[in-house]
């Protein structure tokens, strides 16, 4: 038996990877491990057309968005389960000049696509905004867990719960031969796994670490609330607050500075006492150095690739490149410049 793609790692980049293979003719075989770093399930799974301090439109947002919400909308008919939860975001002002710059956006056709209102009065006592905010549409939150359960079901015996040992990969003639099974293309999707590759581990991964608190507290809109930190609404009063980001302590435990750390900027975007923290997660993302993810062939091994690196905005880019990844893999087309590894040969 010779099975066309094995890939490593089940999370949202093995996952939507996967899909599209299986959709497009291929036989594949997941391998995931059981346990350890699993970044994608201690993820928020927000996504939002415009990022950042200073509220700039989220790199390749045209191309992204429209993909990912067909892409998600489709793997819910197909596996029966709901996990895509699209919600506006409010976004307050921090400033008299920050409002009159949005209300310079709303003239702009770039923007225009994805702003749902301007405020320039505050929008509830509860919260701080003096100077209202701009509510953003085409965004919200993915429940990773329930998606990738999902979809660990509809994999079904293609996907298998075990350690990847790459020590018994097996170059063949035309193949690679994996535990008695052979495969034509190995597929490394297992995110930071990649760095301890003998293939990958050129490649200038920047891993991070952030943190999540899930906690209990009064004002509950339907809109997701995002300055400082975001706050998502999960029912019955709790909330996922979030999320710090270092690149320095990277161990796995949850630290009391970044539980802090939430707290003060959630205090300084809600006016509303916190009844009661529920839990403390933590997760260390694949993040790569130039913030854009990996994608592309090994310089000099035949038929093994990688489709990784995709940090803590993995929910909105998985969509979009893994369909660019498959038809690369088909040979229907080339990889941008800017997420293709080659990017990298002289590293190695």
């Amino acid at each position: 038996m010779e099975i066309d793609f094995l890939l490593i790692g089940q999370g949202l980049a093995g996952t939507a990877l996967g899909y599209r293979l299986i959709e497009s003719g291929k036989s594949i075989r997941i391998i995931d491990q059981p346990s350890g770093n699993q970044s994608s399930r201690v993820a928020a799974g927000l996504f939002n057309p415009v990022t950042g301090r200073k509220m700039v439109k989220t790199w390749n947002a045209d191309y992204l968005f429209p993909e990912l919400h067909s892409f998600y909308k489709r793997l819910e008919e197909i596996t029966g389960e709901s996990f895509l939860i699209e919600q506006p975001i409010y976004r307050p002002f921090l400033s008299i000049e920050e409002q009159n710059e949005w209300m310079g956006h709303s003239a702009d056709e770039g923007f225009q696509i994805y702003l749902k209102e301007i405020y320039t009065e505050s929008q509830s006592d509860s919260l701080n905004d003096s100077f209202g905010g701009v509510l953003l549409k085409q965004s919200g939150w993915l429940k990773i867990n329930v998606f990738l359960n999902a979809m660990q079901r509809y994999f079904a015996e293609n996907l298998h719960q075990e350690y990847f040992d790459e020590s018994v990969l097996r170059k063949g003639d035309g193949h690679w031969e994996y535990k008695g099974i052979k495969y034509k293309s190995i597929l490394f999707c297992n995110g930071l796994g990649a760095m301890n590759s003998s293939f990958f581990n050129y490649l200038p991964f920047a891993p991070v670490k952030g943190e999540l608190l899930e906690l209990k507290q009064a004002f509950c809109p339907d809109y997701i609330v995002n300055r400082g930190v975001f706050r998502v609404h999960l029912g019955n009063g709790v909330h996922r607050v979030g999320s710090t980001y270092t690149k320095h302590d990277l161990d796995e435990g949850p630290t009391e500075s970044a539980k802090a750390e939430i707290l003060e900027r959630l205090g300084a975007l809600v006016k509303l006492p916190v009844e009661e923290i529920i839990s403390h997660k933590t997760g260390i993302r694949p993040a790569t150095r130039d913030r854009k993810p990996f994608l592309g062939k090994h310089p000099k091994e035949q038929s093994v690739y990688i489709f990784d690196g995709f940090g803590a905005k993995g929910v909105s880019l998985v969509p979009y490149f893994s369909k660019l990844m498959c038809d690369y893999l088909k040979g229907q087309a080339s990889l941008p410049k800017e997420v293709d590894i080659a990017r990298y040969f002289n590293y190695i």
